[in-house]
């Protein structure tokens, strides 16, 4: 299915997961409400049923909702397995909801320190680069000028297919007030460690909510929560979580573009109308036979 082409483009080069704030909380519901667990491990279903399987699971920050040893531990146990089943990378991102020596320790067997939690993956020429915008002791989201120059340097030799960031901030407006008060700043100066780089997409979590927009000319994809989710729909002085709207990305990397597709956690049971016969039939027509059976109006 994943090699059919019908139409101007080949299968993307690589897929991406994208998920973020998993806000893993063991023996307790989050604010009395949200199972984060249980709402983890259904995501993990659907993910493990899907096909294809993808090139690399990210998951863009609040890992845990305390930054306690114990959840990161129990992240290992669900995440580990998963990505080695499918054959995925897995790529963990740090959010203002997380310890930095914690998570170092008991999910990257790295040493407890207050060290920003920073990566380099080559996904067969793809480059992911996980940023860490946490600030110890606050919520807001800062790089700091070491980290700059350091991402400012590995950008410096381009990726065959460019660049990816990963990141837990999102360097983009907010459309929830009090989101403002913890956003990325000093925004100008990751405009200026990226300038005349190769970076292609940025991928952030942080909003709870799946928006999209572009800093300094890339486009930037922030995905909903797998714990609970933000009703927009309400005004602005009234928004909350809500236990509903679960989702996490699908990215998909070809050579002159990239694309963001929401996945619902939630799912329900297909219709039967296309199925694996009659893609064989299309694949066994000509072009123009396609166009006839598919595209004209009857």
């Amino acid at each position: 299915m994943n090699e059919l082409r019908f139409g101007a483009h080949a299968p993307a080069r690589r897929t991406l997961l994208h998920l973020s704030d998993t806000h893993l909380l063991e023996g307790a519901r989050l604010g009395g409400r949200y199972d984060t667990v249980a709402n983890l491990e259904r995501t993990l279903e659907r993910i493990r049923a899907m096909q294809p399987h993808p090139d690399a699971i990210i998951l863009t920050g609040d890992l845990t909702e305390r930054g306690e040893p114990a959840s990161y531990r129990r992240l290992r146990v669900l995440l580990e397995p998963l990505a080695q089943e499918i054959g995925a990378t897995l790529i963990w991102v740090a959010g203002n909801h997380d310890e930095r020596p914690a998570l170092r320790e008991h999910l990257l067997d790295r040493p407890a320190t207050q060290e920003p939690v920073t990566s380099v993956h080559d996904l067969d020429g793809l480059r992911v680069i996980a940023l860490d915008s946490t600030v110890p002791g606050w919520h807001h989201g800062e790089l700091d000028v070491t980290q700059l120059e350091w991402l400012r340097e590995e950008l410096k030799t381009p990726a065959p297919l460019g660049t990816i960031l990963a990141m837990h901030h999102p360097p983009l407006p907010s459309h929830i007030p009090f989101f403002d008060i913890l956003e990325l700043r000093d925004q100008p100066s990751l405009a200026a460690a990226i300038e005349g780089g190769d970076v292609r997409a940025i991928l952030a979590g942080h909003l709870h909510y799946s928006t999209s927009g572009t800093f300094h000319g890339v486009p930037v994809s922030v995905a909903s929560a797998t714990c609970y989710t933000m009703d927009l729909a309400l005004p602005d002085d009234r928004v909350n979580g809500m236990d509903a709207g679960q989702s996490f990305h699908l990215v998909h990397v070809w050579d002159d573009t990239i694309t963001h597709a929401v996945v619902p956690v939630a799912s329900a049971e297909p219709a039967d109308t296309f199925t694996p016969e009659w893609y064989a039939k299309l694949a066994a027509m000509s072009e123009q036979e396609r166009l006839d059976y598919f595209s004209r109006k009857r």
